[in-house]
């Protein structure tokens, strides 16, 4: 009788929990049903806060959204991590070694690339700038709000994308099936957006790749998070472009995109520009090789050297 009852433990720890703990389909479901109170969150601040649907959003009503995405993911995580038994930090790739430098290399890397995609559409003819739109103290606001937006931007959907998921869905079917899966779910994600086209969505897709390429080869999420959220601070208010279909208020410089849309990016912001693809992947395979030689790789100086940052 009791080898009986042990059989059936056995049995049914064996459907909740593989070689490396709790199966990865049980922990997205978890995980998912954690993630009810953002999506109710989601809808409440949206009703509310009108900016977010119409016209340019303001720094004020996003940064509101964000935050309390940002409490609420991390907290799912946080709870998840409990579960499984695992560490918050290094397990979903907050830690490593030298994150301020991965972080700022990443912002550098974003905002060269973002640049020269917008130097191109302008040498094109397909990106126009009208002049500054702030200067002194406004400038300096604007652009301080937008950038703490958007570091809690980066920090929220790359801890979510390719922080938990990307580590969980590893688990059950391997490293890229699960950053390829998840990039069309980035990209799905954006379907919303009212100015969002197709290039568009294909951009995004392309730089949820390029993300998971990165946390492959550094084993951290802090190079991706400072690429994104320079990509998006330099198209939001540096350029003052499209970003990922939305408008926003306060941005550096007045812009205007010309011509076909699938050339100059049209409401979709440079990202969904046709021609700023092969400008982008140049860009990229530079900030791969600059990466590369600062050891910010496994593999390189840093596995080598004392911590320094």
């Amino acid at each position: 009788m009791a080898h009986s009852s042990t059989t059936y433990k056995a049995k049914v720890r064996w459907i909740f929990h593989g070689s490396q703990g709790l199966r990865a389909g049980w922990s997205i479901l978890i995980f998912a049903a954690l993630q009810a109170p953002a999506v109710l969150i989601a809808n409440i601040v949206m009703r509310h806060l009108p900016s977010l649907l119409n016209g340019e959003i303001s720094p004020g009503d996003s940064l509101l959204f964000w935050a309390l995405q940002f409490v609420v993911i991390l907290g799912a995580i946080a709870i998840m991590a409990r579960i499984e038994g695992r560490d918050v930090w290094s397990y979903y790739g907050m830690a490593g070694r030298r994150p301020i430098a991965k972080f700022l290399y990443g912002f550098g890397g974003g905002l060269v690339c973002l640049s020269l995609v917008v130097g191109a559409l302008y040498a094109g003819g397909h990106l126009v700038f009208g002049g500054a739109a702030l200067e002194g103290l406004p400038a300096l606001g604007y652009g301080l709000a937008w950038l703490l937006n958007f570091i809690i931007v980066g920090i929220t959907e790359e801890a979510l994308y390719r922080g938990y998921l990307q580590a969980t869905l590893t688990r059950g079917i391997g490293f890229w099936p699960a950053a390829i899966g998840l990039s069309l779910l980035f990209g799905a994600g954006h379907l919303q957006n009212a100015g969002e086209t197709v290039p568009g969505i294909i951009g995004v897709i392309v730089h949820g790749l390029f993300y998971c390429l990165l946390l492959r080869l550094s084993g951290s999420l802090w190079l991706g998070i400072g690429f994104h959220a320079a990509w998006d601070w330099a198209q939001s208010y540096l350029y003052g472009t499209a970003q990922s279909g939305h408008l926003m208020q306060g941005h550096l410089f007045v812009t205007q995109a010309r011509g076909d849309a699938l050339i100059s990016g049209g409401s979709a912001g440079p990202e969904g520009s046709l021609l700023g693809l092969p400008v982008q992947a140049i860009g990229l395979l530079a900030f791969l090789w600059a990466v590369k030689r600062a050891g910010l790789f496994f593999g390189g100086r840093e596995d080598r050297e004392p911590l320094r940052m």
